[in-house]
């Protein structure tokens, strides 16, 4: 056969013009709520061009509910989606069994410390999506009412603590806090005392640091400074927040976009987490999320390169805009969407602030997983109900402790 220098030519355009992932479907799975309509705009806004260069079909599917436990059976009955959100408290669960793909794609410009936090063995398993860190934010409506101070920079417990009960003496109808018994909130105050979740032996000890923290968290009900978001209703401090039921609440740059939906016209403020006025220094939370590829799916190397398109600046950038999350990627932390002057914009500088807090922690606890958490939450939901006092609740989280990690 002669070789035809005209047909080469068409077929080496034919092969250059096609798509690298005919026709693949990746079935991608994330929490649902407020994160829905942001990642849905991702994807018809931002990546839809690109989508369709490589030849791929996204079939996105939020879930409700448990999502970690929704992943975990999944991958165990051989039903997970091809991609899916980790969050770095659980994640390890996903890598250590091998569930997960490792991470081929350049992940230099990404932060280090949060390529550390999902690195088991040496190998990458998920690409970082985002980050968040804890700070107040607040209705300046209701502070204005009540004719009390705006929360501060300058804060320490103590005086939050005030401000919060002057606010609900003026209007009873509105608490200061709605606190959760759980440890990704009052974590943060322990943090700020000092105290670190593992010491250098690897054991969890609950020493006079914690139960300072402890108490001053399980006392802000009791003081009048807080009341119970179940008892309001909310299974967030933010959902008391957005319906003015509160004056204030302890959450990430995540509560912007909720606030759009449920208060678009708050008055909002936001400043860094109050100090521990004994040691002088805050304390923060690191949380972060990843996109896993499943090791099973059938359309892995296009799951990766979805993972790729999610996490690029154009993409982070556009996320970082829409108030849900900080970008992972460090060429985007100098930012100067994040020099504006909107409250959406002052509030994702804060939580970014929140990174330079003086004692900051990941989200993350090891090989134990979230389960770590479980002693500390039960002793907090105790307390506050006053199903326990705090000798015997700490007591009762201490011997947990000393059995889950006695190996």
């Amino acid at each position: 056969m002669l070789f035809c220098p005209t047909r080469a030519l068409a077929a080496a355009t034919m092969l250059l013009g096609s798509p690298a992932f005919a026709d693949d479907t990746v079935r991608m799975s994330g929490w649902g709520g407020s994160e829905v309509a942001i990642v849905n705009g991702l994807l018809t806004n931002v990546l839809a061009d690109d989508l369709a260069k490589e030849g791929i079909t996204v079939k996105y599917e939020p879930v409700d509910g448990d999502f970690s436990q929704f992943i975990i059976n999944g991958l165990s009955a051989g039903t997970a989606p091809d991609l899916f959100y980790v969050d770095i408290f659980w994640a390890r669960s996903i890598f250590g069994a091998d569930q997960a793909a490792p991470v081929t794609q350049d992940v230099s410009g990404f932060a280090a410390n949060l390529l550390e936090a999902f690195t088991y063995d040496g190998k990458l398993y998920a690409v970082p999506k985002d980050f968040n860190t804890l700070a107040v934010h607040f209705n300046k409506d209701i502070f204005d009412d009540a004719g009390v101070a705006y929360p501060s920079d300058d804060d320490t417990w103590t005086t939050l603590q005030e401000k919060l009960v002057a606010v609900h003496k003026a209007l009873p109808e509105v608490d200061g806090l709605c606190i959760v018994p759980e440890y990704a909130r009052f974590g943060a105050f322990a943090l700020a005392t000092g105290w670190s979740p593992f010491d250098s032996q690897g054991r969890t000890v609950l020493d006079e640091r914690f139960r300072r923290a402890f108490d001053f968290y399980t006392g802000l009900v009791e003081s009048g400074a807080a009341v119970m978001a179940a008892d309001a209703g909310q299974s967030w401090s933010g959902g008391c927040l957005a319906s003015e039921r509160a004056a204030i609440a302890l959450e990430g740059a995540w509560i912007i976009s909720a606030l759009r939906d449920s208060a678009p016209n708050m008055n909002l403020g936001t400043v860094r987490m109050p100090k521990d006025p004994e040691s002088g220094k805050r304390g923060n939370i690191v949380f972060t999320v990843g996109w896993t590829v499943n090791a099973a799916s059938k359309v892995s190397r296009a799951a990766a390169k979805v993972a790729e398109l999610l996490t690029t600046e154009e993409a982070q950038q556009w996320v970082l805009e829409q108030g849900l999350a900080l970008p992972s990627r460090t060429g985007l932390a100098d930012n100067p969407w994040l020099r504006g002057g909107q409250p959406e914009q002052m509030t994702s500088r804060v939580v970014l602030e929140g990174l330079s807090d003086d004692h900051v922690m990941p989200y993350f606890f090891g090989d134990v997983g979230g389960s770590w958490m479980q002693p500390i939450n039960a002793a907090l939901n105790s307390v506050i109900l006053g199903e326990a006092d705090a000798d015997t609740a700490l007591a009762s989280a201490q011997s947990a402790f000393d059995r889950m990690l006695a190996k």
